[in-house]
């Protein structure tokens, strides 16, 4: 498909191009696009109450709700090349440990870093390297102006990654009518860009 013209870029509206697939690889970790055979692995990893904990009001989700989960990451590589939700998997062993994203925050035109880990890949910097890999992708290559991160109060752990990450801690803000603490930083060229809200991407408006 031809590459599709993203609010939030450097400058102002950059039109990335269509063979931006995916991010780098690091030290100890590789990222691919999800398909239909991660159902199992993903499901593994949104039905751990630890790993719910912090997320949304924390409940675990249907095994039907993991799979249309699956279909939007799936479409989403096409709605917006260069951004997505990857699967992590050890350089090593190719195991899958979670996933790391760079997403549009819904109906802004924030760009949002995060990550979801199995409980056995915590404490061992996987968080902090993928998160930092990302940070670095949506600087250098995609051009983004600024990146987010959102965490839950009291997500003291995912606070010190996006710190590591780069980000700086930016206070209170609401997501999803929730308290949240955000954390952001902006590329070292940044050119602020305010948008008008029918200049927010089509599909990110739902």
């Amino acid at each position: 498909m031809p590459g599709r013209a993203i609010s939030g870029a450097r400058g102002g509206r950059v039109k990335w191009a269509s063979n931006i697939a995916l991010p780098p690889s690091t030290r100890r970790l590789r990222f691919r696009r999800f398909r239909a055979t991660d159902l199992d692995a993903l499901y593994r990893l949104d039905s751990d109450p630890r790993v719910m904990r912090y997320i949304g009001d924390g409940s675990v989700p249907s095994r039907a709700r993991v799979m249309s989960v699956l279909a939007r990451a799936a479409a989403y590589y096409t709605h917006y090349p260069g951004l997505g939700v990857w699967p992590a998997e050890e350089q090593a062993e190719g195991r899958f440990i979670g996933w790391f994203c760079l997403k549009y925050v819904p109906q802004t035109v924030e760009v949002e870093v995060g990550y979801r880990l199995l409980p056995e890949a915590w404490g061992q910097g996987y968080a902090t390297e993928g998160a930092s890999a990302l940070v670095s992708y949506g600087f250098d290559v995609l051009g983004l102006y600024r990146i987010i991160g959102i965490t839950h109060p009291d997500n003291a752990a995912s606070q010190r990654v996006l710190t590591k990450a780069g980000l700086r801690d930016h206070g209170w803000g609401r997501y999803y009518d929730r308290r949240v603490r955000v954390f952001a930083e902006q590329a070292p060229s940044a050119v602020m860009v305010t948008r008008r809200p029918e200049e927010i991407p089509a599909a990110n408006k739902g």
